[in-house]
């Protein structure tokens, strides 16, 4: 061949690779997400609108390492093995860099179960139960929300203020559920040793029989009740509390039940003076959250739920772990989730090293009926960096033996 003519052909082929090049770095970064729409829509469309403002900022600044995201979401059906079945979906049709999601305990862990098998990056935005991060935690799945023992962990000193001794405690029987109670028995009688539990009803999710479930816990006679029940659940069992009684003179501690998508359909049933878990997203007055809230407000003509912070926040914390990494190489992107840093509407949260759980905190005040509807007072942030809030890293090593 002539020797011009191989130079020419070597370069032609040398500026079509750079040609190409730019173009493969633009090549969007897949996140694969999955969750229980149709089966808790009242938390999870506020969160697929928080999702899509987060999307949209960091495409709008430019993408990750050049690269815009896209967001692929699948409905789990609240089934554990359809959540199994999409996450393989995701992963080997549409070729997805991480996993995402989830919003009941049990459909997250079986994601998480997966995430472990086939050695694929997941995070988990919102599933509670404990087990996610400790007990049954693995090397491969991250959590936003602070879970179930933190949660409890924020409560029980103001449940302990209340020196009641005679306790109730009534929850959806499935995992969270069960953590939720456990988690706060523990800490109670930590923290009040005389403390008894009367009576517990423990009811299937989605299917509370709240007469029979009310008049149980009355005929205990409890001095106060924790609760753990959300969504229509919840509603049912305030309706028939308030009906029977049952919160007469009586203490309420309750998980989630100042979280505006469980507190506004409640309207004019909505309790006073219950010690809760919510987001008053109304009186909060942080830059980093007047920023969010006036975008959210803008783009959707409609003020956020906690929700809308969660999908906002782990669409985030994704960027940033992939920006971190350099990378959507798994092993790349799980180093670099140890000790991220991530700014959200909740200020900066930090991904901890030992057990992969954010410090993303709660607001913990009570309930008040203002004029036909529920909003929470005296409230105040809790820093889920806080010690208190968090076990050891040593008790951690120890759940975490197995992984």
């Amino acid at each position: 061949m002539n020797p011009m003519r191989l130079a020419f052909t070597a370069a032609a082929v040398a500026t079509l690779a750079t040609a190409l090049a730019p173009a493969h770095a633009q090549g969007v970064i897949k996140i694969g997400e999955i969750n229980s729409y149709k089966a808790q829509p009242a938390f999870l469309e506020p969160y697929k609108k928080g999702m899509e403002l987060a999307v949209d900022e960091i495409n709008a600044a430019g993408g990750v390492n050049g690269r815009k995201i896209e967001l692929i979401s699948r409905d789990d059906n609240a089934n554990p093995g359809d959540a199994v079945r999409v996450a393989e979906e995701l992963v080997s049709r549409e070729k997805v860099d991480i996993l995402a999601g989830t919003f009941l305990s049990n459909t997250g862990m079986a994601v998480a179960d997966f995430a472990k098998q086939k050695k694929f990056f997941f995070l988990a935005g919102e599933p509670l139960t404990d087990k996610l991060t400790w007990q049954g935690g693995n090397a491969y799945t991250v959590r936003l929300r602070p879970g179930t023992y933190m949660q409890a962990a924020m409560l029980v000193p103001e449940a302990a203020k209340l020196k009641k001794k005679r306790w109730a405690v009534v929850y959806p029987n499935y995992e969270y559920g069960q953590s939720a109670v456990a988690a706060f028995k523990t800490l109670l009688k930590a923290a009040q040793p005389d403390v008894e539990f009367v009576a517990e009803q423990a009811t299937p999710l989605g299917k509370v029989d709240a007469g029979s479930v009310v008049q149980a816990l009355a005929d205990a006679k409890p001095d106060a009740i924790f609760n753990v029940l959300f969504g229509a659940d919840l509603s049912k069992f305030v309706r028939e509390g308030n009906t029977r009684g049952l919160f007469k003179d009586r203490e309420v501690v309750s998980v989630l039940t100042g979280e505006p998508e469980y507190m506004d359909p409640l309207k004019d049933e909505a309790p006073n003076g219950w010690i809760v878990t919510g987001y008053p997203w109304y009186g909060i007055t942080t830059a980093d959250h007047k920023k969010f809230e006036q975008a959210y407000q803008a783009k959707f003509k409609d003020y956020p739920r906690l929700g809308s912070v969660v999908g906002y926040s782990m669409i985030k914390s994704a960027a940033a772990g992939i920006a971190k990494a350099k990378s959507t190489d798994t092993e790349k992107v799980v180093a670099a989730f140890k000790g991220l840093q991530v700014d959200t509407p909740f200020g900066k949260i930090t991904y901890r090293p030992e057990d992969n759980q954010s410090t993303m905190g709660a607001f913990v005040g009570r309930t008040k009926n203002d004029g036909g509807k529920g909003v929470m007072v005296d409230y105040v942030y809790l820093d889920g960096a806080d010690a208190k809030y968090q076990p050891s890293a040593a008790d951690v090593k120890k759940s975490r033996a197995a992984d």
